[in-house]
């Protein structure tokens, strides 16, 4: 039996916060998908947005003091719908379009946001206040993803494109681009990228870009006037991807039909989800901050905060000494006041309300007499509508997954259903899987379907209620299904699913609830209650630091690790190892009265002084789980040299194959 974690279910779970409660936060922001992002700062208060393509309402408006600890405000899109394709009808979709990298702003007291739509003009939403309402409008062009820029001296300049960067002056209503303003400012050999954001600092303009072709990074431009000349600075961050190795994906990423090719990832590949798309902001203390999304495999594309570091004259990600590298887990941005931990969404819902709760998206426009929470109190009602698939099913309700590893589940009550009606509890994705129940005469069937094998398995169902469970790690992107009859024990059921990252939906997977008819006419209803998501690892460490306790340090995957000898730090068999708190997440490693430290170089070594900078190293896990050192000193990390057998602070960060030696397994001693 294959088992992904324990689920031990529980009432509103814990969730994912990047705040370790120490002054410190680990990336992600959200470990669920949040891509494209675009920040404004407003006094104190900092607002994000990104993309939400297809998925209805759009254009999620977050809300912080501290850029760590966010809290949801508004849509700015209740929906998008602009013809039978946004509507999934007639057998047209929108599938990995609609709402994409969207343009935030403020200005003289209107919060804008600028958002393309694929073979639609760019739309513009208005705001005097971020909780709304919101007035929309369309632009009389498209603006592959464009970035607005309001200047110092009254006018309103945005740039766009893909390698080749386009510049323009818009008109006072914002609608479109003043006659014989637009130019080419950065042409395509340049190397700039595309997913453009367009800032004024200190008299000077900068526009960021993302390179994803090959070896991702982020190229950065500026110039002394905003049309220009600009010159290009080839990466202001690159290769950051905390040591995530590359997971599964499609040979076609916009796969069409199944069986699907689906490819194993390969941890050697370098610089294939390294952050990418986003900006700089200034906090009111002075502080420089980076934000950006990497490709998180099938979790979806994730939000990362950065620190940024700048010389002569670029905004670099990262720290001195390893500029372009963000560490996974650092010191939280300075404010006045320390801001409590908080989400922007809870998972959890008993649909007791009378509104669905923000996590919710709908896939595509719904069809709104066709859903309820109040025809039965405390239930989801989704009314079945025709459909060959739950790949055309109207009105089936998502959020996006959370990693690194969650279980969602969902009692479902078949009793108003109706001949040819399916429903239950998805993981929407390419390929896609479900488990639910199948209505067929008199006949409830328990079914778990996986798009990419075609296969069905199936059981006769001897109640109107059963519960429903996906549990799903993404680390090894795998998933499986189980069912219960009574909400406590749950059955294993089907076969395992192969998560993957793919272009299809431009999403990671979702949670997905559905209630469709096969025989192409309206059906009966299905309804939904106890919706819950468990999450064992929703913190930064998996694994507590182990404060003044002791612990032998191995080099992950090898049997030698840290020792001592007479000569000072050595290779060999690993010694006990006393962690000593140096606050801020950070710790200094005694062995027997020495401390290691490290030089300027890198080099490692021992030394019998109090511990300060030299001897401090930033505790910090990599998504899967094993620990790497980052050195105060170096702002590199520590590892022992698979070839040299050298003991060296000189890393930049860890590798997705794990082949330099930064990776640390620890144990405490058996006594």
């Amino acid at each position: 039996m294959l088992v992904l974690f324990e689920w031990t279910g529980g009432a509103q779970a814990d969730t994912w916060t990047p705040d370790n409660g120490n002054g410190t936060y680990t990336n992600p922001l959200f470990y669920d998908e949040f891509s494209d992002p675009d920040m404004i700062r407003v006094g104190e208060d900092f607002y994000l947005t990104g993309t939400t393509m297809h998925s209805m309402p759009g254009l999620p408006v977050l809300h912080s003091k501290d850029l760590v600890n966010w809290n949801f405000v508004s849509y700015a899109a209740s929906r998008l719908d602009l013809g039978p394709s946004f509507r999934l009808e007639g057998g047209a979709n929108i599938y990995g379009q609609g709402f994409w990298a969207p343009s935030f702003r403020y200005h003289d007291g209107t919060f804008y946001i600028f958002s393309n739509v694929n073979k639609q003009s760019t739309q513009l939403f208005t705001a005097t206040n971020p909780a709304g309402p919101w007035r929309q409008q369309s632009m009389r062009r498209s603006l592959h993803d464009l970035s607005v820029l309001f200047d110092d001296d009254g006018k309103v300049y945005v740039v766009w494109g893909y390698r080749s960067i386009q510049f323009a002056q818009l008109t006072a209503d914002l609608t479109d681009i003043v006659p014989g303003t637009q130019r080419e400012i950065i042409a395509t050999d340049a190397g700039m990228g595309e997913g453009l954001h367009f800032t004024k600092i200190d008299g000077k303009y900068f526009i960021t870009s993302a390179w994803y072709d090959g070896r991702m990074r982020m190229p950065a431009a500026r110039a002394d006037r905003p049309e220009g000349p600009y010159e290009v600075n080839q990466a202001i961050s690159i290769d950051e991807d905390f040591g995530l190795a590359q997971g599964y994906r499609l040979g076609d990423m916009r796969g069409k039909a199944p069986p699907y090719d689906i490819r194993p990832g390969d941890p050697h590949a370098l610089g294939r989800l390294s952050l990418h798309q986003g900006g700089v902001i200034q906090t009111s203390s002075g502080e420089w901050w980076g934000y950006s999304m990497m490709d998180y495999n099938s979790v979806g594309r994730l939000t990362a905060l950065s620190p940024v570091t700048w010389k002569d004259g670029w905004p670099y990600f990262g720290l001195p000494g390893n500029l372009g590298r963000t560490p996974r887990t650092w010191v939280k941005p300075k404010t006045a006041v320390a801001q409590p931990v908080t989400v922007p969404y809870e998972r959890d819902d008993d649909f007791s309300g009378s509104v669905l709760k923000p996590i919710w998206q709908w896939n595509h426009v719904p069809v709104e007499n066709t859903w309820s929470l109040g025809e039965r109190k405390g239930y989801l009602r989704l009314h079945a509508l025709p459909a060959t698939s739950l790949w055309d099913a109207r009105n089936t309700l998502t959020q996006r997954s959370i990693g690194p590893r969650s279980a969602p589940s969902v009692q479902l009550d078949t009793a108003s259903m109706r001949d040819h009606d399916v429903a239950g509890l998805a993981l929407f994705n390419r390929p896609y899987a479900w488990l639910g129940v199948q209505r067929t005469g008199e006949k409830r069937q328990l079914i778990q379907f996986d798009e990419q094998s075609g296969r069905k398995a199936i059981l006769d169902l001897p109640s109107q209620r059963v519960w429903l469970r996906a549990e799903c790690d993404f680390l090894t992107e795998q998933a499986r299904f189980s069912y219960s009859l009574d909400g406590e024990r749950f059955v294993p059921f089907g076969e395992p699913l192969t998560m993957v990252f793919q272009l299809t939906t431009f999403q990671g997977v979702r949670y997905a609830l559905f209630n469709y008819n096969t025989a192409g006419q309206r059906g009966g209803a299905a309804d939904f209650d106890e919706f819950e998501v468990a999450q064992p690892a929703p913190r930064g460490l998996m694994r507590p630091i182990p404060y003044r306790e002791r612990v032998l340090l191995s080099a992950a995957g090898q049997k030698y690790g840290l020792g001592a000898g007479e000569d000072g730090l050595v290779v060999g068999e690993p010694r006990a190892i006393k962690v000593v708190d140096m606050q801020l997440g950070r710790v200094a490693l005694e062995l027997g009265e020495r401390f290691v430290t490290v030089e300027a170089s890198g080099a490692a070594g021992l030394t019998s002084e109090r511990p300060g900078l030299a001897e401090t190293f930033q505790w910090i896990e990599t998504p899967s789980g094993e620990l790497v050192l980052m050195s105060l000193r170096t702002h590199r990390f520590l590892r022992i040299d698979p070839q040299s057998r050298r003991i060296v602070a000189d890393s930049p960060g860890p590798r997705p194959d794990g082949a330099d030696g930064v990776r640390w397994a620890w144990e405490k001693p058996r006594t």
